[in-house]
């Protein structure tokens, strides 16, 4: 055989085998987004505080007058009068709570970062 023959079908085995690895490689690279996090990052103290007080999830009102209000709070259904966590729920509003633990109130927002946005920022009318 010719030199140049061994030589081309060598370059098309090395190739082949190349090609053969290659989507096993670039599949590697790949990050499964659906996939959780290894580890929480580190928190600070007053983030870890935050994240143990109460979380309005969900509100139900009714359209009707006097109709049923519902609030979803920790993944429970809470009406007004209510307790929840050492507190009682005093009112349902809009999109927020109020809650009483002793004699103080505690607001508890839908939204809570678009209600930090928009208490710092003073809104202008054109």
């Amino acid at each position: 055989m010719d030199r140049a023959v061994m030589r081309a079908r060598r370059y098309v085995a090395v190739a082949s085998v190349l090609l053969s690895l290659a989507p096993s490689a670039v599949a590697q690279g790949l990050i499964d987004p659906t996939r959780p996090p290894d580890a929480m990052p580190a928190e600070s103290a007053a983030v870890s505080a935050r994240a143990a007080a109460p979380q309005l999830q969900s509100l139900l009102i009714s359209n009707k007058p006097g109709g049923r209000r519902l609030a979803v709070i920790d993944g429970v259904s809470v009406r007004p009068g209510d307790r929840i966590g050492g507190a009682v729920l005093v009112s349902i509003g809009e999109a927020s709570v109020v809650l009483r633990r002793g004699k103080t109130l505690e607001t508890l927002r839908l939204y809570p970062k678009a209600a930090q946005v928009n208490d710092g920022v003073q809104m202008r009318r054109k």
